[in-house]
């Protein structure tokens, strides 16, 4: 089965506009890579500073070839993603772990009879 990667960041209430508009900017970036199934940037809304950033991946070997390849360009592992000029922008987190899960169970919808 599939593979969840969550990146927790912690982001002040000042930041919260700026990471948004820049994962905005970076619509379209992961969803052509080889095994990747799914993406959510999920705000908090209720008394914490932390988003997530869930990915869901074919399997952990389509997760480090991302994380090799545009992955770490867009991540500040080098190779673009920056501000003109060669600046990279100040980060809008300000600390980010990242958790591994295995999917074991999982559900959907069902469809409606016509």
């Amino acid at each position: 089965m599939s593979i969840v990667k969550i990146n927790v960041l912690t982001v002040p209430e000042e930041q919260r506009e700026v990471l948004e508009k820049r994962f905005a900017a970076r619509a379209g970036a992961v969803e052509g890579s080889d095994g990747f199934e799914w993406f959510e940037l999920l705000r908090p809304v209720e008394g914490t500073d932390t988003y997530l950033v869930y990915t869901r991946w074919r399997s952990e070997e389509d997760f480090d070839k991302w994380m090799a390849g545009m992955g770490r360009a867009s991540h500040g592992g080098g190779g673009g993603g920056g501000a003109e000029g060669g600046e990279r922008p100040k980060p809008a987190a300000t600390g980010a772990t990242l958790w591994s899960f295995e999917v074991v169970q999982q559900a959907a919808p069902k469809a409606e009879d016509s």
